[in-house]
């Protein structure tokens, strides 16, 4: 059963990123960042809402229909872009952290998101948070 969370994703390479965290806490502004990076391949697939669901062991990511392909870019407003209509997640980033850490803690890597285990990244507030996901994306597992 699919559930509907505030948050963005990202694909990047053959996995997504999912990007939470309390509104005004730059979402979709990182969810623009990785978009616009150098990384090899990015795509959209939510912002603002998006769906999951556990499927087979992997979490997929869907965007919420009527938002599909719109992105909200501080400044210049919605935009459409190109997205994809579905994604398996490998990681979240946590923008805004109470629990982000300098020297964080191993238990603070992981979370679990409709019982699958994700790699996560907790991202303190004010923090630039595009230096850290670029370092915590260079580290995550190869796609299987």
């Amino acid at each position: 059963m699919q559930q509907s969370i505030h948050a963005a994703a990202v694909l990047v390479g053959a996995k997504a990123v999912l990007i939470r965290g309390p509104e005004g806490s730059g979402k979709s502004q990182l969810a623009w960042q990785l978009l616009q990076s150098a990384l090899p391949f990015t795509r959209l697939v939510a912002d603002d809402r998006a769906y999951i669901e556990a499927r087979a062991g992997r979490l997929l990511v869907r965007p919420a229909e009527p938002l599909a392909g719109l992105i909200e870019i501080r400044g210049l407003g919605i935009r459409r872009l190109p997205y994809e209509p579905v994604a398996v997640a490998a990681s979240v980033v946590d923008l805004a952290a109470s629990d982000a850490g300098r020297l964080p803690v191993r238990e603070a890597a992981r979370t679990t998101l409709d019982g699958v285990v994700l790699a996560r990244l907790a991202v303190a507030p004010g923090v630039a948070a595009l230096p850290l996901v670029l370092a915590f994306l260079k580290e995550l597992p190869a796609a299987d």
